[in-house]
């Protein structure tokens, strides 16, 4: 392992010997088929047995629908179970008889919880862990040290306690996991990544010469949609030629509305609607840029930002602020700009539009960056490795009373 910007980096290594590692991934994420390619990917390895534990429906709250089960690839041998609570993504949980059935069937080496630390899910499993002596491995968004309730509270000690590695969507969740009393084996591996055959380049005919400034996720304040309007109204007023394409929806889209008629840019913004995960590649192939402009609220900031890695696979340039996790995932300083900053952002996009030569190589650079780090068969090799890691070290402690891993992070970008 070799120190990277204050992490140490994981090497891949692929699995000893002829013995499929048997991991049981549990997670409402995956209820959506297309976010199943990280698990496909870590199956076609051929060096482990995927199972998947998820909600045979799911609530989506915020378009109050119910999505059930997807079941597109036929080499993840897939359980599906009724949640409590569904919808409720720290709070929802599964019978217990069902949990316990579908770990006797599966008979996992290894179960890997893609919820946060505090959810009842990661608490259920967590008992499993202490109860077999199976190594439990966590994934978690969280990068705010929130306040939560005693019992709350007891339930994220509880798995921290329990858990042999801990896989942080971000920088900032890892660091708050030493500040919660997690000891063990901590990395930083996103969620899941993306399938360079949906989102790749495509070339596109451009009926006009105004750059096209896309913005694609939902529409609701944390998100610096007016940011985004200032820094139009400031290209327009120097007489720099562009448009601006808004896809999605959400609580903020009337007042958004209404703002872009008070910056007067409103006939230069088109308004896309929601846009379905398959058509997202049709959608940001349409853009010269795409922008991402968030901003930390209280109880929010950026976790990831995934539709960045989509636009990036595509060859589209990307600007993000500072806002959470967006300039790790961008690691480009002159595409990056401070929260709220207008004019930060309209120099850069001010740039978009004189310098063709500097756009087009910032798009190589984001295609180059995602093949390095973002796919999904990137991503399954780190998680592999880690599993591997886990497991190898457990064997070994059996055997020489070894102490538990202790404090290392790794990194895997």
């Amino acid at each position: 392992m070799s120190a990277v910007d204050g992490f140490i980096s994981a090497s891949s290594n692929k699995t000893e010997g002829n013995n499929c590692l048997r991991v049981l991934v549990v997670s409402h994420t995956y209820v959506v088929g297309v976010n199943q390619g990280k698990l496909d990917a870590i199956a076609k390895t051929g060096n482990a047995i995927v199972g998947l534990l998820a909600p045979s429906n799911w609530k989506a709250l915020e378009w109050n629908r119910l999505l059930p089960l997807e079941t597109p690839y036929s080499n993840i041998k897939i359980y599906a179970a009724p949640v409590s609570l569904t919808g409720r993504g720290g709070a929802h949980f599964y019978a217990p008889w069902k949990i316990w059935q579908t770990l006797h069937d599966f008979q996992p080496d290894i179960v890997h919880v893609e919820e946060e630390v505090f959810s009842l899910c990661a608490f259920e499993l967590a008992i499993w862990s202490r109860l077999t002596g199976k190594p439990l491995s966590l994934f978690g968004w969280e990068n705010m040290d929130r306040q939560f309730s005693a019992l709350r509270h007891w339930v994220r000690q509880f798995v921290l306690d329990t858990a042999s590695l801990v896989v942080a969507g971000n920088h900032d969740g890892a660091k708050l996991l030493p500040q919660w009393g997690y000891k063990g084996l901590v990395a930083v591996v996103p969620q899941i990544g993306v399938d360079p055959t949906l989102f790749h380049p495509q070339v596109v005919d451009r009926q006009n010469a105004e750059l096209q400034i896309g913005f694609l996720g939902r529409l609701v304040p944390e998100k610096g949609i007016d940011i985004l309007f200032a820094a139009v109204q400031q290209l327009r007023k120097r007489g720099l030629q562009c448009r601006l394409i808004i896809c999605g929806s959400g609580s903020s889209e009337a007042d958004l509305r209404q703002e872009a008629q008070k910056q007067q840019i409103d006939d230069w913004v088109t308004w896309r609607g929601s846009v379905r995960h398959e058509d997202a590649p049709s959608e940001i192939s349409k853009f010269d840029v795409l922008v991402l402009p968030s901003r930390t609220i209280i109880s929010w900031k950026e976790q990831f930002g995934h539709v960045l890695i989509e636009a990036m696979a595509m060859g589209i340039p990307v600007i993000g602020s500072t806002c959470g996790e967006i300039p790790n995932v961008i690691e480009q300083a002159d595409l990056v700009f401070q929260e709220d900053d207008v004019l930060g952002l309209a120099a850069i996009l001010e740039r978009m539009i004189c310098d063709p030569e500097w756009r087009q190589a910032a798009g190589a650079s984001g295609i180059q960056r995602v093949q390095q780090h973002y796919t999904h068969e990137r991503i399954a090799e780190q998680l592999l490795d880690l599993w591997q890691t886990v497991l190898k070290h457990k064997s070994n402690a059996r055997t020489v009373n070894q102490k538990p891993l202790k404090g290392e992070v790794t990194k895997c970008v």
